[in-house]
């Protein structure tokens, strides 16, 4: 096995709290209790080196960098020596059961990270690949995580954070635009930028009493920030945003102008009914209300909520009243097969804000690990074979996700 030094952290995993060594009894608290009695079996009867291969059962991308760095702390905490074969480069695509890592090392040391170091790796591993998914299925469109709020806690902000970045950045190389930022600065680094972006919650369209007294509060605050205004808060979403747009007609003209839809699934967008959502996306791509294959995908192009029609009537308006520079943003609901019917009806949509879809599905984010070798000596329990370095198949014969 070819071994190499831990992978350097990518944009702000260095300062990242996740990857921050723990103190000795935390780690010992937050260990199953057999890694922990295992490690003290091995310091009494003689410790050896041991070979771990990590791997997840279901197709991900890969996502190891948090997970190397809190392991390069704590053993230089440890000052014990080991070393790291990354099989899969953070950004690639790993086939179910593959491994992505090999680590080797002292079995003292390593025994009582088992789940710490599990937890940090498949959660990222499987929203990184969700993230390029829904990054590829839109990609013209610039995407904003905004799951924070849908997370259980900072750690795992952090790490659907890093996760969003990965995946991002892997449908750049594959022509997208991909993930562009995320909604606070603690993890706006993982994105190379400084801050948060977002400007207003519905919260203060309904303290300032009418959506254009929120867009005047919020420029006066920030006049430098671009605006971007909610305009779902009374169910006027074309009347309000037409009415800032004719407030702000600089920022308008200047493209420092977006409005943003969120409007819920209970109900239409302003101007919409069925029979007008139909006439919308009948007007711009009518091949779309050909190929939908579920109620699902129906929904999605001529429903409630933000639909494809409900895109397509917001630009229709505000490019009548002479406002083509002022741009779209979209929320609620938007996971890849969303995203892949407003592509299939060419919905202009210049940015989606995603948020409870990089971290859902939390029961396939299950990644586990086997030692594989004991001082030098191959062994593995009956089944896992294939993690041996031997079994693993040539770098040609994997496909993309």
């Amino acid at each position: 096995m070819t071994s190499s030094s831990p992978t350097v952290p990518p944009p702000g995993v260095a300062s990242a709290q996740a990857a921050a060594a723990l103190a000795e009894p935390d780690i010992r608290a937050r260990t199953d209790s057999y890694f922990n009695r295992t490690r003290q079996i091995v310091s009494r009867f003689g410790d050896c080196t041991v070979t771990y291969a990590f791997f997840i059962r279901r197709p991900v991308v890969s996502a190891p960098a948090i997970m190397l760095a809190w392991l390069q702390n704590v053993m230089a905490e440890r000052q014990s020596p080991y070393s790291v074969e990354v099989v899969h480069p953070e950004g690639e695509w790993v086939g179910a059961g593959e491994p992505l890592v090999y680590i080797t090392g002292s079995f003292t040391h390593l025994a009582d990270l088992e789940t710490l170091l599990l937890q940090k790796l498949g959660s990222p591993c499987v929203a990184a690949h969700r993230a390029y998914q829904i990054a590829l299925s839109l990609p013209r469109t610039r995407f904003l995580a905004m799951d924070a709020r849908h997370c259980a806690g900072y750690e795992m902000q952090e790490l659907m954070a890093y996760a969003a970045s990965v995946g991002g950045r892997a449908a750049q190389r594959d022509g997208a635009i991909g993930f562009v930022g995320t909604a606070n600065d603690a993890v706006a680094p993982f994105f190379e930028t400084s801050h948060g972006l977002g400007t207003m919650p519905h919260a203060l369209i309904g303290y300032a009493g009418s959506t254009v007294r929120a867009a005047e509060m919020f420029h006066e605050e920030f006049p430098e920030t671009d605006l971007v205004v909610l305009v779902d808060y009374f169910g006027q979403e074309i009347t309000d945003a037409l009415a800032v747009c004719h407030r702000f007609p600089d920022l308008a003209a200047e493209g420092r102008l977006s409005v943003r839809l969120d409007t819920h699934g209970g109900r239409f967008m302003e101007g919409l009914n069925p029979q007008e959502s139909y006439a919308v996306v009948n007007r711009h791509a009518p091949g779309a209300l050909r190929r939908f294959r579920s109620d699902k995908e129906l929904r999605y192009l001529i429903g409630t909520g933000v639909s494809a029609a409900a895109i397509w009537k917001m630009r229709e308006a505000l490019d009548e009243a002479g406002f083509p520079k002022v741009r779209i943003v979209a929320s609620s609901g938007f996971g890849v097969t969303k995203c892949a019917c407003m592509a299939d009806a060419r919905a202009p949509v210049d940015v989606v804000g995603t948020g409870s879809y990089i971290p859902e599905w939390w029961n396939e984010t299950y990644a586990t690990t086997d030692i594989i070798a004991y001082d030098g000596v191959e062994r593995v329990k009956m089944g896992r074979e294939f993690l041996f370095p031997s079994s693993r198949p040539p770098k040609a014969e994997t496909s993309g996700p």
